[in-house]
């Protein structure tokens, strides 16, 4: 891998209000022309204190700045004296510097997952199965590999297993180029120890492994065989690790006493001589002055190694990334939907199926049918204010559901669609229909529960069209929640949306204000609460039903005010306007996905 003159300037927007930046964004400079180069068999370790770009180019190199990033690359990147490309994103292995799993999953079941979705569909899956195992088995997982990965409240394998388990992911696609950003960050030395020595093993393979790390050890930093020093953006050092040392005591910088070399390096990079005779010199001045020696000194034979190298000069490495082996997708687009499909319910079941939310409708179901117990055609004010409520609370519960999916998968499914494990549509898809049971099962049972309680029209029609109007309503809600979620990307802000959205939605229906100005009458036309409110009327009363209006007198349902002012007619139209809803609502969804730079396909 070469990189020549890397360049990154970040936009750094101060202010957002909802997804629109509300202030104007300021141009930062990250990375200012990073040049360097890493072969087969060698082990790169960039070094640097926080914010001096460390990651900013371990993402540029690996190819995941991506469409989403607010800001511009300049420089060159090429991998054996290609750019990068689809071929080379399924090659290559990035473990993040969080880990990114699902926590009610195995580390048996990760792995599997994993290996069916990115080994080539050439290979059956029990075969994957067992690579996974075996990967796992390298790794030294063995041991906790029926252990649910873990987070938050659910306790689970340790933190330096949920590493292992991340590098696990990538090298079960067995990448000849492997980046890791801080995998040792938060870890025991001893564990430290064994993943650096793990990743050591993997360059004795002609493999080429790039990593940050904060502060190693000495005993950790005499295993990389290169290092690269950055400083606010600027590379102090690119070199062997063993030359590092006698490099800076050459330009004047050597410490004044016995230390770990790393830490040395990282009082260099934030100013601090390090030089205890001399008296202490402005940190601003140590920068600049390591600066300049660099492009004196090392610049001119870094550049002239990165030219000189050719890539074809090594036997096998161009046919190992031949972008033919990797241009089609590792398994078809209905194997993706299938597996990511079980691997959705399996992981989603505990929080869909949780008791908290069945018990908290069951409650709501009893307590309603309480309160509307046996209600007749006496009381028709009083059924009209039971069919508002089901479209009240059955456009609520399921829109707050849903707004929360994409902001909460929006790290899992970068990460994955990065190293084009699977298209957009299979996993928009296996989501969607992933999360139907438990949106259908709950509002079935509150209906039936109600429905019967309240002693409304004891008629299998009757019940059945409002239970089917109901659940068309509901997944109204759900897509307008995953369109809010999915535009919005911000759990708070897409919760105060939603709730505005369908609050003038409730508004709008037409039961709380019947005669509504002509200027804001269009909001009705684009509230679901109305659509549901009116069809789930027309599912119980007929025009020509009457109901007791006074002593010895009965009346047109159809003239009572509150039905009067929505109506029973036009049920064909309100059916096509929630169908429109229904797709449209999920189109937003996933155009928003693609545009904030997710996928490129």
């Amino acid at each position: 891998m070469q990189f020549e003159k890397v360049i990154y300037k970040a936009k750094i927007i101060q202010e957002r209000f909802f997804f629109i930046n509300s202030s104007k964004s300021e141009e930062k400079l990250i990375l200012k022309g990073v040049t360097g180069i890493v072969l087969p068999g060698e082990m790169l370790a960039m070094l640097g204190p926080s914010g001096s770009g460390k990651t900013t180019l371990l993402t540029a190199l690996g190819g995941r700045l991506g469409a989403a990033a607010a800001g511009t690359l300049s420089g060159t990147v090429t991998y054996n004296g290609r750019p990068y490309s689809n071929g080379m994103k399924r090659n290559t292995g990035f473990v993040t510097q969080d880990d990114i799993l699902y926590p009610h999953l195995t580390v048996t079941e990760t792995l599997v997952y994993t290996a069916v979705l990115r080994l080539p569909r050439t290979m059956p899956t029990p075969e994957k199965a067992q690579h996974a195992e075996a990967v796992l088995a390298q790794l030294g997982l063995a041991r906790c590999r029926h252990s649910v990965i873990g987070g938050g409240l659910l306790r689970g394998v340790s933190g330096g297993e949920r590493k292992r388990v991340s590098i696990a992911q990538e090298m079960l696609i067995n990448p000849s180029l492997l980046f890791l950003d801080e995998p040792t960050s938060g870890l025991d030395s001893t564990t430290a120890q064994r993943i650096v020595s793990t990743m050591s093993e993997l360059c004795k393979d002609s493999r080429t492994v790039v990593m940050t790390i904060h502060q190693p050890s000495s005993r950790l930093f005499y295993m990389f065989h290169k290092v690269l020093l950055l400083s606010e953006g600027n590379p102090l050092y690119f070199g062997k690790g063993s030359g590092a040392m006698d490099y800076f005591a050459g330009i004047g910088f050597s410490p004044s006493v016995a230390m770990n070399p790393a830490d040395f390096l990282l009082d260099l990079a934030n100013g601090v001589s390090g030089d205890g005779e001399s008296p202490e010199l402005d940190p601003a001045d140590v920068k600049q002055t390591l600066v300049t020696a660099y492009r004196t000194h090392l610049l001119r034979s870094v550049e002239s190694e990165v030219e000189g190298y050719d890539s074809q000069a090594k036997p096998g490495c161009a046919d190992r990334h031949n972008p033919k082996l990797f241009k089609e997708w590792p398994i078809t687009w209905i194997e993706q939907f299938s597996v990511l499909f079980r691997r959705g319910i399996k992981e989603r079941k505990h929080e869909s199926f949780s008791s908290l939310k069945i018990a908290q409708v069951l409650v709501v179901a009893i307590v309603s049918g309480l309160l509307w117990w046996q209600s007749d055609a006496s009381h028709l004010q009083d059924q009209v204010g039971l069919f508002f409520f089901y479209s009240g609370f059955w456009g609520f519960y399921p829109l707050f559901q849903a707004i929360f999916t994409f902001p909460q998968e929006r790290m899992m499914l970068a990460k994955e669609r990065s190293s084009g494990m699977y298209r957009l549509s299979s996993y928009f898809m296996a989501l969607t229909l992933g999360d139907l049971p438990m949106e259908l099962v709950l509002p079935t049972i509150f209906f039936t529960i109600t429905y019967w309680m309240a002693g409304l029209k004891p008629h299998a029609g009757a019940f059945l069209s409002g239970l089917f109007i109901l659940l068309y309503s509901v997944l109204c809600s759900q897509g307008l929640g995953l369109a809010i979620g999915a535009v919005v990307m911000n759990q708070k802000s897409a919760t105060i949306l939603g709730s505005v959205i369908m609050l003038t939605f409730l508004l709008a229906s037409g039961y709380y204000v019947q005669h509504v100005p002509k200027f804001i009458s269009w909001i009705k036309f684009l509230s679901i609460s109305q659509y549901t409110f009116k069809l789930l009327l027309s599912s119980q009363y007929s025009p020509g039903d009457t109901y007791p209006c006074g002593p010895d007198r009965t009346c047109l349902v159809r003239d009572f005010p509150a039905i009067k002012a929505v109506g029973l007619d036009d049920q064909a139209v309100c059916v096509v306007a929630l169908g429109m809803m229904l797709v449209g609502y999920r189109l937003v969804a996933y155009v928003a996905l693609m545009r904030l730079g997710v996928t490129k396909k």
